[in-house]
């Protein structure tokens, strides 16, 4: 996570930093710092990890999109309030409270049932990077501006670069990355098939909500089933992973759950 400037305080009760809402069968969550660029600190990340939470937990919610106010994704974590960590008297633990509170909630969008999506425009930067990293499904403006620039500040990544991005991308493109701390567009985050789409900025609003509207209409039971194998397949052998695809697509046909899509097609 890196960095971002932060304004002085005002007498009045500040809003949240995170807001979650409910439209319809799509949860919408905000980062909400648009004065720092939406820059990550424990309170973010651990209202975050409270929005993913009530939010995938409400069985009327198909799919959640995380997005940041004012036309930035989140440029990572907040240097001001790092410091501030950092020289705090028991500095190791209260750094990592930072990184712990962070991780939670990325670490429970692979746990939720329904999927999750990055809408990406604007920086994206460090832990804003990271997040797009941990997300189901990342879609991004062709001119957003992606990069784990945590060399550039001499830090190291913190917010699961080290070890998500290898797996997204391959060894050598993710080390070359991370060790430069080069920028990449949404264009070429797409050509990585580090994001799902990357669109034109014009475009890039309506093809959110089309994503959105084609992912809440999907059957929510098959889609977190469907999630759940692809995502527990990557931390097993491919043969563990057939396995379990197996049984989850018999125990998915052997329901009620399975029936109606079939019916579809049987039934015309």
């Amino acid at each position: 996570m890196s960095s971002a400037e932060s304004t002085a305080p005002s007498n009045e009760a500040a809003p949240p930093v995170v807001l979650a809402e409910r439209d319809g069968a799509i949860g919408r969550i905000t980062l909400n710092r648009p004065e720092a660029r939406n820059a990550i600190t424990t309170e973010v990340g651990q209202e975050l990890e409270r929005a993913l939470r009530e939010l995938g937990g409400d069985e009327t919610i198909a799919v959640i999109v995380i997005r940041g106010a004012d036309g930035c994704f989140s440029v990572g974590g907040d240097f001001h309030h790092l410091e501030a960590l950092r020289t705090a008297d028991d500095a190791r633990e209260a750094l990592r409270g930072l990184f712990v509170a962070f991780r939670r909630a990325c670490d429970l969008i692979a746990e939720l049932p329904v999927p999750v999506v990055a809408a990406v425009e604007g920086y994206a930067m460090a832990g804003g990077f990271e997040l797009i990293q941990s997300s189901d499904i990342a879609i991004v403006r062709e001119d957003a501006k992606l990069a784990d620039n945590h060399s550039n500040f001499g830090q190291v990544p913190g917010g699961g670069s080290s070890q998500r991005l290898a797996r997204l991308v391959g060894r050598p493109r993710a080390l070359g990355h991370i060790l430069t701390g080069d920028r990449l567009s949404g264009r070429q985050a797409a050509e990585w098939g580090l994001v799902y789409r990357a669109v034109p900025a014009e475009e890039f609003d309506a093809a959110v909500e089309a994503l959105l509207e084609q992912l809440a209409g999907k059957d929510r039971a098959a889609i977190a089933r469907t999630k759940g194998l692809v995502r527990g397949g990557l931390d097993g052998t491919l043969a563990d992973g057939l396995d379990r695809e197996l049984e989850t697509v018999l125990d998915h046909l052997s329901g009620e759950e399975a029936a109606a899509g079939i019916g579809r097609f049987t039934n015309r």
